[in-house]
């Protein structure tokens, strides 16, 4: 069963991140499962530290991305609006170079708040970082 309440493709989702820091530092969604969203990012010159590893600003742009883009396909109204409420973050493995995948799964889906965990790995599935991302649903602001 589906948590979605919204259901776009990798190419919809990338496309509304067109010129944004996600597209800036080369985040490319890749899956949107049951229960899941998944993206990755390049490690390359925009997303290393000047020791030639990925920075954990990197890793943390990410998870962002990823919980809140997912906690925002979760809501059941229009009328609301998912923002970060609190994120941590522990950099468990480096890495230089390849991509770092990133795996969002809820931990709570609730009508103010949500809890995702996010799973960064390196191209061998071992875990680069792991975060947790709380997230507040609140009413959408009216222009």
């Amino acid at each position: 069963m589906s948590i979605w309440n919204q259901a776009p493709t990798v190419e919809e989702l990338q496309g509304r991140a067109r010129d944004t820091l996600i597209d800036h530092i080369g985040i490319e969604f890749t899956e949107v499962g049951e229960n899941y969203l998944r993206a990755r990012m390049p490690v390359d010159r925009r997303t290393v530290q000047p020791a030639g590893i990925l920075h954990g600003g990197a890793s943390v742009v990410l998870a962002e991305t990823l919980g809140s883009v997912a906690a925002s396909l979760c809501l059941k109204s229009a009328d609301k609006a998912c923002v970060g409420l609190e994120i941590n973050a522990n950099h468990v493995r480096s890495m230089s170079e390849g991509w770092a995948h990133g795996t969002a799964r809820p931990l709570h889906i609730g009508g103010s708040t949500q809890l995702w965990e996010i799973r960064i790995e390196d191209g061998n599935e071992k875990l680069v970082c792991m975060s947790r991302l709380t997230m507040a649903v609140i009413d959408r602001p009216r222009n």
